[in-house]
């Protein structure tokens, strides 16, 4: 199959690789000359496993090419992917869809027989609607049907989840000939009995919204469950297993931690509450999970503040982990976004480091200190403090840890270490929803005087 992406972010990226190497004919289009450029020399713009490899060999098969040119790209495709940003409106919150709808009209002038138009891209119910209804204004006598097929992709796994999903969710395929060519483009899973889904479009729209909204709900339920853990001395990672063996519950998205961020659960729970409330139907749990999660942020830096003593004027946190989640680059709706400036503002002196994101967090924070490895930043600080649960930050050793820093002090927001190691090492260790962290903040003085 003839496949077009527009859009070479994170979405049509890893999905035109994952495509081509499905052995279809894939060009990426982007109107980032710049990105462009990067890409035909093998340059990745974003931070994914693998995503390197996957590209360079499709591209020296053949299969897989980047261009700012769409025009002869979607005149010979059989399928056009709509896989661009779709950010939150900075004043209601609402998707910002007007790339989705320049796209459309780009479509609709270049097309020529027969196009199956996909929205990959995430967006409202009834965004098909409009694309469809876009392309029919600028060519009436255009051949097209436009179908959605949301992706479930997780930034660090994605060409994992790309290419061995859970399910396949494809909507308004109704046309036969549009049925047939997204059945075509999914042959390999097909042939493997992954599940495919033919829906309804705004079924097939309205389902995306609920899967990441329920796991945004999950996450901060846990996180709300590790509160009261704290509080009555019971161990919430013995609580989420214990749920999470039910399978009705299932164990994933149970792990208690700062509260979630990234490219889609804050912008789309936004979306669907913006969606549910116009069309009369609010969804308040929802509505409850965003309120408690943006709350959650806050919480954890006055934890951190607590656990050293509740003052952190002029000192020194030592801060591993800046990106939403390991394996990734992507800053989006971080918890350190919110953190480390609330700790800035207590008079704290931050000092971090990220395997990844280095260079991205340099756009959005100020006055902090940026080390090159972990030892550095550990160095002489007053705390270390756990922010993203990279598997490179558990190979810390807990001895020259506790001489390291000026005062033996751990908050690990992730819960990477166990409690009786951190007190066979005499460190003082903070983590979420643990039978009361291991020393009371009353002990922190302590724990400074024996280390001064």
């Amino acid at each position: 199959m003839r496949v077009t992406m527009i859009g070479s972010g994170y979405v049509g990226l890893v999905s035109g690789a994952c495509f081509a190497d499905f052995g279809h004919d894939v060009t990426c289009v982007d109107k980032d000359s710049t990105k462009i450029r990067q890409l035909n020399q093998g340059i990745m713009p974003i931070y994914e496993p693998g995503l390197d490899h996957l590209v360079a060999r499709n591209v020296e098969a053949g299969r897989l090419r980047f261009t700012t040119d769409a025009a002869q790209a979607i005149a010979a495709s059989d399928a056009v992917f709509i896989g661009v940003g779709t950010p939150a409106r900075s004043s209601d919150g609402h998707a910002d869809l007007s790339y989705v709808y320049a796209a459309a009209e780009e479509i609709a002038d270049l097309i020529e027989g027969f196009t199956v138009i996909v929205t990959k891209s995430t967006v409202p119910v009834g965004t098909g609607d409009e694309v469809e209804a876009i392309i029919r204004a600028r060519r009436p006598d255009a051949q097209f049907a436009v179908v959605s097929n949301p992706e479930f992709l997780r930034e660090g796994a994605a060409i994992r989840d790309f290419q061995e999903p859970d399910r396949v969710v494809i909507g308004g395929a109704d046309e036969p000939r549009a049925r047939q060519i997204m059945q075509d483009l999914y042959r390999p899973l097909m042939d493997q009995e992954t599940p495919i889904l033919f829906t309804s479009r705004r079924t097939s729209e309205l389902t995306k919204y609920a899967a990441n909204a329920f796991l945004a709900m999950k996450i901060t339920f846990i996180n709300e469950i590790a509160d009261l853990c704290e509080n009555v001395d019971a161990d919430v990672q013995e609580v989420s297993l214990g749920i999470g063996l039910d399978e009705r519950i299932g164990k994933r998205f149970l792990q208690a931690g700062p509260g979630y961020g990234g490219s889609c659960f804050p912008k789309d729970t936004l979306a669907l509450i913006k969606t549910a409330r116009e069309a009369g139907a609010p969804v308040e749990l929802i509505e409850t999970t965003v309120r408690i999660n943006d709350a959650r942020k806050q919480a954890m830096a006055q934890k951190i503040v607590q656990a050293m003593g509740g003052d952190v004027q002029g000192k020194t946190i030592a801060v591993l982990g800046l990106t939403f989640k390991p394996n990734t680059d992507d800053m989006r709706d971080a918890p350190s976004l919110d953190i480390i400036p609330a700790l800035q503002a207590e008079g704290a002196r931050i000092r971090a480091f990220d395997p990844e994101g280095m260079h991205e967090a340099q756009r959005h924070f100020r006055n902090i200190d940026y080390a090159e490895n972990m030892p550095e930043a550990i160095q002489g600080a007053d705390a270390l403090v756990i922010l993203t649960e990279w598997d490179a930050f558990k190979s810390i050793e807990l001895g020259k840890l506790k001489t390291m820093l000026s005062a033996p002090i751990v908050v690990d927001l992730r819960n990477m270490f166990s409690i009786s190691e951190m007190e066979r090492y005499g460190i003082g260790y903070f983590g979420v929803g643990r039978p009361q962290n291991s020393r009371q903040a009353s002990d922190i003085k302590e724990l400074q005087d024996v280390s001064c």
